[in-house]
């Protein structure tokens, strides 16, 4: 009569190390992933703010004689980008943008508004393990449409 098969000593563990070794590459693949989609989504909801911002303040009455904007001008384009109304609100788009970082340009051309810049300075998009730095980016630019009322 022949006894119970002994197991093969040489092959104990070797699921768990292949497991150790497929996590580390695996974890590391994701992480680089949800730092990716994260930048690319917060990069993504600013463009869009920047745009309708600029959109807005292409369209609306333009109250100062310099390339200057006014404070009720600036402030309502701010708060356009930060909140999406132009009245404000409570709660950014997304989180570290303040009004101090959104810059407003008005370029003249035979002493009337022609064009209106608008720009993100000096933000960072913070991911979980890193910091991305944004430096007048994103910036769009829209020709001045609306009434000119200095």
């Amino acid at each position: 009569m022949m006894g119970a098969p002994q197991p093969r000593l040489t092959q104990r563990g070797g699921a768990i190390i292949e497991f150790a070794l497929s996590f580390a590459f695996l974890f590391t693949v994701f992480t680089g992933v949800f730092q990716f989609g994260y930048a690319f989504y917060q990069y993504n909801s600013l463009e869009n703010a920047v745009r309708g911002g600029a959109r807005y303040a292409s369209l609306r009455v333009y109250d100062s004689s310099t390339s200057t904007p006014s404070a009720a001008y600036l402030t309502a384009i701010r708060n356009m980008v930060l909140y999406g109304n132009p009245t404000g609100g409570v709660v950014p788009i997304t989180r570290g943008l303040t009004p101090e970082k959104v810059s407003v340009t008005v370029t003249f051309e035979r002493n009337v508004p022609h064009l209106v810049t608008v720009a993100i300075v000096n933000y960072q998009i913070d991911a979980v393990f890193t910091t991305l730095s944004l430096n007048n980016k994103p910036k769009v630019s829209f020709p001045f449409l609306g009434r000119y009322a200095p």
